[in-house]
């Protein structure tokens, strides 16, 4: 395993254990060059999952992607990593717990944004902005309006 800072080959397992979802090994691990730690799951993987993007092509899943996409509309906000790991995790048990080996990017767009809206309101408009790709101002006043609204509906905490 490459270390994720410097790349060097040499890395040694810390601590391992089932993540929390029991569908993975979670696996701490340290950097015998730099010494900083790191974090990797392990899951099995049989029939890869198939992402069909909005022109109908097709591409293997990639957490990844999901990852950048929530850290880009979180950044500077009070949002911690762990927070958007949780999230992830709970996103990607939820699309790996549908019957279906090909997902479309809306449904894992409104999975992603559902979870959002309820984490930090200000980082699911910039997911939003760039999912439901805004053309213009109305747009974003339009999707702050339901905002809103749904404000004024819940009670006060």
């Amino acid at each position: 395993m490459k270390c994720p800072y410097c790349s060097a080959d040499d890395t040694k397992v810390i601590d391992s254990r089932p993540a929390d979802d029991n569908s993975s090994i979670r696996r701490r691990r340290q950097c015998e060059r730099c010494g900083k730690r790191f974090t990797t799951y392990e899951k099995l993987e049989t029939m890869p999952l198939m992402v069909i993007k909005k022109d109908n092509s097709r591409e293997v899943y990639d957490r990844s992607k999901i990852e950048a996409g929530i850290l880009h509309s979180c950044h500077k906000r009070p949002v911690s990593t762990q927070q958007i790991e949780a999230m992830v995790d709970e996103i990607e048990n939820q699309i790996f717990n549908m019957e279906e080996k090909e997902v479309a990017t809306t449904v894992i767009g409104e999975l992603v944004m559902n979870r959002l809206k309820d984490l930090d309101e200000v980082a699911y408009v910039r997911f939003a902005s760039v999912y439901r790709e805004f053309k213009d101002v109305n747009t974003f006043m339009e999707e702050l309006g339901k905002l809103l609204k749904k404000d004024k509906k819940e009670p006060a905490k």
